[in-house]
C-alpha cells in the first residue's frame, strides 16, 4: 500500500500539485471574501474562481479543454478549500492576514506555478512560453479574484508576488534544459519539486521580510539622489 501511493505521490506530480493548488487557492480566494462580507455564495464564488480562473486560462492557452470541465472532482476539491475558509472563519478573528492562509497561499502559488510549466512543457512550447504560462496559471486565479472583490489586481502592485512564479517556472524550465532528458522525460519530479520550492520558498522569505519591487517614484528619487549627489 505504500508502494502505490509512493508511486501516486511522485509518478503524477500534475495531479498532485493540482489537487494542492485547488483546495489552497479555493481557501484563500474565500476568506477574502469572507473578509468583505460577501454572502455565502458569493464566498464561494470568489473561492472558486480563485482556484480555477488561471487553470483555465492555462488550458486555452495550449488548446485543450478545462480540467474543470472535464471532472466533477476538480469541483469538489475547490468547495473543500472554500469548507476550510468558512471554518477558519469561525474560530479565527482574521483568517484572510492568518499565517495558515498565508502558507497556503504561497503553497497554491508554488502548486499551481508548477503545474503551468507542466503543461506547456507537455505542449512544446518555448522557454519563454513555460515561464509564461507558470505565471499565469499561478496568477490568473488571484487577480481574477480580486476584480470580482472591486479592487485593482494585487498581482500589479509592488509586492512580490508574481515574480515568485516566475522564479519557479524559470527553475522547472532549468532542470529540464539542463538535466538532459527534459521535463517531459525522466526528471519531471524533479523538476516539478524545484519549481514548487522555489516558487513557495521565495513568496515565504518576500512575505517574512518585506520584499518589494520597486515602482516608478522609486526610480524617480533614486535617480534624482544619483544627480543631486553629482
Amino acid at each position: 500500500m505504500t508502494g502505490g501511493l509512493a508511486a501516486t505521490l511522485f509518478g503524477d506530480p500534475f495531479a498532485v500539485m493540482n489537487t494542492v493548488g485547488l483546495v489552497a487557492f479555493a481557501l484563500v480566494g474565500s476568506t477574502k471574501a469572507i473578509r468583505e462580507e460577501f454572502d455565502l455564495f458569493g464566498v464561494a464564488v470568489v473561492g472558486l474562481a480563485m482556484a480555477f480562473a488561471g487553470g483555465v486560462t492555462r488550458d486555452l492557452l495550449v488548446n485543450r479543454v478545462p480540467l474543470a470541465l472535464q471532472s466533477p472532482v476538480e469541483i469538489a476539491l475547490g468547495l473543500v478549500g472554500v469548507g476550510l475558509a468558512v471554518g477558519l472563519s469561525v474560530v479565527l478573528a482574521d483568517p484572510d492576514t492568518h499565517p495558515v492562509t498565508l502558507v497556503a497561499d504561497a503553497i497554491g502559488l508554488a502548486a499551481f506555478a508548477t503545474t503551468g510549466a507542466i503543461v506547456a512543457t507537455d505542449a512544446g512550447v518555448s522557454a519563454f512560453g513555460v515561464v509564461a504560462v507558470a505565471t499565469i496559471n499561478a496568477v490568473g486565479g488571484g487577480a481574477v479574484a480580486d476584480v470580482l472583490l472591486d479592487r485593482a489586481p494585487f498581482i500589479l502592485f509592488d509586492d512580490f508576488y508574481a515574480s515568485c512564479a516566475v522564479l519557479g517556472g524559470t527553475a522547472y524550465w532549468a532542470v529540464g534544459a539542463l538535466g538532459g532528458p527534459g521535463a517531459a522525460g525522466g526528471l519531471s519530479g524533479i523538476a516539478a519539486g524545484s519549481c514548487a520550492a522555489v516558487t513557495a520558498g521565495s513568496r515565504l522569505v518576500a512575505v517574512a521580510y518585506g520584499w518589494r519591487l520597486p515602482t516608478a517614484g522609486w526610480v524617480e528619487r533614486l535617480v534624482e539622489r544619483v544627480t543631486g549627489e553629482r
